[in-house]
């Protein structure tokens, strides 16, 4: 077979504030491999079909990265995604196989271990007896699906009849969270940035949706609170709010703030002191960390509430893998309809 386009989509440039596709992030097609001759060394050859759109990805393009390495400049992104094998010479993957990792954004990537390139976790073997959407295992079968069920399981100590404030609802991981939180018998108070994601969330059974743009957060938590327990997508003024009308010994799971990702220095926060006052107990956690400890239980469990209907997702498809940095900007600017999945090749 003749050699084939590798494209791939290239750090160009640290941006200052929100990233802008064909600037801080190109598209180039310059590469090319061959699929039948190129050598393994002992390696894999896969295609990669999904990688996966996240909002802590911007912290990457940092100098210093707020979460392991930064982006190189002139290298491609990476991120988790979903991969089937084309050839192999590692004894413990046959080509057929689809994998999820940590993934170049590229057509075709050789790998070489089941260790993950970068530290994260090792190398899935997916046997998706389910039969879901491979998309699904770049989201709620994916990271952001054990983001929420990992964080619950560890932090939320609910008893029925508390009340939970998740932000940033409408997303994977919130949109996952308020599911689990209804399900152990809480009031839900949710908020999402536009009235389609708002309807979306009151789909999902959420007591009191709000669109934050539309309606104030402190005079919403004023009335249906007060919260304890916060899962917090947001940050700044948003989590400021909630301390201001957290109940006595409340959970605070912070989980990310998008809120300040675009801007130098981030937010300021003003009702620290509420921490102590309230005898509110913070968590700050990495998905990662928790890995070994729920892994198994999410595998077990999750796919099979996915397929039977039981836990809802959606996603918002970018088609190609030129549209990456699109998919990029809209999820900062938090324009993307969902779950955003870059969709690069058919199975």
């Amino acid at each position: 077979m003749a050699p084939v386009k590798n494209g791939r989509i290239l750090f160009n440039e640290r941006p200052e504030d929100f990233p802008v596709p064909g600037q801080h992030t190109i598209y180039d097609d310059s590469e090319t491999i061959d699929l039948d001759s190129v050598p393994l060394n002992g390696g894999f050859l896969v295609k990669i079909l999904v990688l996966s759109m996240d909002p802590y990805l911007r912290g990457k393009m940092r100098k210093v990265a707020d979460l392991g390495d930064s982006f190189e400049i002139g290298k491609p992104l990476y991120n988790e995604g979903v991969a089937k094998v084309l050839r192999s010479e590692h004894p413990e993957v046959k080509a057929g196989d689809h994998i999820f990792c940590t993934l170049p954004f590229q057509h075709y990537t050789i790998l070489h271990s089941l260790k993950d390139t970068n530290g994260a976790r090792d190398v899935i073997v997916l046997h998706n007896k389910e039969n879901l959407p491979w998309s699904a295992y770049t989201g709620v079968v994916g990271m952001p699906g054990q983001t929420a069920y990992f964080g619950w399981k560890e932090y939320a100590s609910p008893t029925k009849g508390e009340v939970a404030f998740v932000s940033g609802a409408a997303g994977p991981v919130g949109s996952f969270v308020v599911q689990l939180a209804k399900a152990d018998g809480l009031k839900v108070i949710a908020s999402a940035g536009s009235d389609d994601k708002v309807e979306f969330v009151k789909s999902l059974g959420a007591d009191y949706v709000f669109n934050y743009k539309k309606e104030d957060t402190a005079k919403v938590l004023e009335r249906e609170g007060p919260i304890n327990i916060y899962w917090d997508n947001v940050g700044g003024s948003t989590l400021d709010v909630a301390l201001v009308n957290a109940a006595r010994q409340a959970r605070f799971i912070e989980c990310g703030m998008i809120s300040g990702y675009n801007l130098a220095g981030g937010d300021i926060i003003r009702n620290l002191s509420r921490v102590v006052w309230r005898e509110i107990k913070l968590f700050g956690f990495i998905v990662y960390s928790l890995f070994p400890k729920y892994a198994e239980q999410f595998y077990e469990e999750v796919p099979k509430l996915v397929k039977s209907g039981t836990i809802k997702y959606t996603e918002d498809k970018f088609i190609g893998l030129e549209q990456a940095g699109h998919a990029m900007e809209a999820v900062q600017r938090g324009t993307n309809k969902a779950k955003a999945v870059i969709i690069v090749a058919e199975d």
